[in-house]
């Protein structure tokens, strides 16, 4: 099933390149940092990508969940976490959302409905499965959605959640985002089927393919999915094609692909797209650079406030480790 491109309201096209803006912003200031030696670990960042985690947050709801992966920042930000203590987390600061302890790749926030991003391809689709069991049980009428990458299809997880979502007509959103490789293999030698979505069929789903970089076009896909889920519908495999601009993670030296190719791709920035797209009386180009300015600054002070927190206290490291001791007893 193909998704028309659909340009939507003023105010929505407004809200959404906000979030797209800054999570552009979130990954460039987070991509410096490192670049600088002021990150420790290592950092996948998702800028060319920014499109489906906007078009998707958009039409969920805070008490619905998300699960997402090793370049999550994006879907974080969209889904309502918040810049200052996300930065935290990445620089190892006892501020950030897991006391400093995930760094860049697990970041959650259930607060948000943010169960957690995931270094393990696949690993938080099942989270995701259990996050829309516990809303039909208790009749919640919440989604989760499962975002992760084509790599992931290729993981038994990925089939036997479809299997067990489409068997118990479960409220849950599978989210690909489709950026043309596994790491550093072009998805062409990596994937069997010709497309994603073409892995519905055989459960019984929905499978919808989709322009990753329309941003509008995600969003119409999403909310048919998600209120299809919300009603009692089951499940819907949403694929959304789009690239990442940066390599695999920062410093990747990208032998893998020619630089015409990315520099295609870049001609199809969702911001860009997003701004030339407008219906009804355009928002002026000064406005669109006000929206970019705010974010950018508004991720400035997020990595000052940041950077400003003590880092994480070594003496700290059982902590949460271990159930503590009932009634004063031994811890068992």
């Amino acid at each position: 099933m193909t998704v028309r491109q659909d340009t939507g309201t003023t105010a929505t096209s407004r809200r959404l390149y906000r979030t797209m803006a800054r999570i552009r912003q979130f990954e460039v200031a987070a991509s410096k940092l490192m670049a600088t030696g002021r990150l420790p670990g290592t950092l996948h960042v998702s800028i060319g990508q920014e499109a489906v985690a906007a078009g998707v947050c958009d039409v969920l709801r805070r008490d619905d969940h998300i699960t997402t992966t090793h370049r999550g920042h994006g879907h974080c930000l969209a889904k309502g976490g918040e810049p200052k203590a996300m930065m935290a987390e990445l620089l190892g600061r006892e501020t950030g959302y897991c006391g400093g302890r995930s760094g860049s790749m697990h970041i959650a926030d259930p607060a948000a409905g943010i169960l957690g991003a995931n270094a393990i391809v696949g690993a938080g689709i099942p989270i995701a499965l259990g996050g829309a069991f516990a809303a039909a049980r208790h009749g919640r009428k919440g989604v989760a959605v499962a975002f992760f990458g084509e790599g992931a299809v290729a993981q038994g997880v990925f089939h036997e959640s479809l299997n067990l979502a489409a068997l118990w007509k479960l409220p849950i959103v599978f989210v690909c985002e489709n950026n043309q490789y596994v790491e550093l293999t072009p998805v062409s030698v990596h994937l069997a089927a010709q497309h994603v979505a073409d892995h519905a069929a055989p459960y019984g789903i929905p499978g919808i393919r989709v322009d990753g970089n329309d941003v509008m076009a995600v969003r119409r896909a999403a909310e048919e999915a998600v209120e299809r889920a919300r009603e009692g519908g089951g499940p819907s495999l949403l694929e959304c094609v789009t690239y990442r601009w940066h390599g695999h993670f920062e410093g990747d030296p990208q032998r893998y692909r020619d630089a015409a190719e990315v520099a295609e791709w870049k001609a199809a920035d969702p911001l860009k797209r997003l701004a030339d797209t407008v219906s009804g009386d355009p928002p002026e180009a000064a406005e669109f650079t006000a929206i970019e300015d705010a974010a950018r600054q508004e991720m400035s002070d997020a990595v000052a406030a940041a950077e400003a927190d003590p880092v994480a206290s070594a003496a700290s490291i059982s902590a949460h480790v271990y159930r503590r001791p009932v009634n004063g007893g031994a811890v068992g």
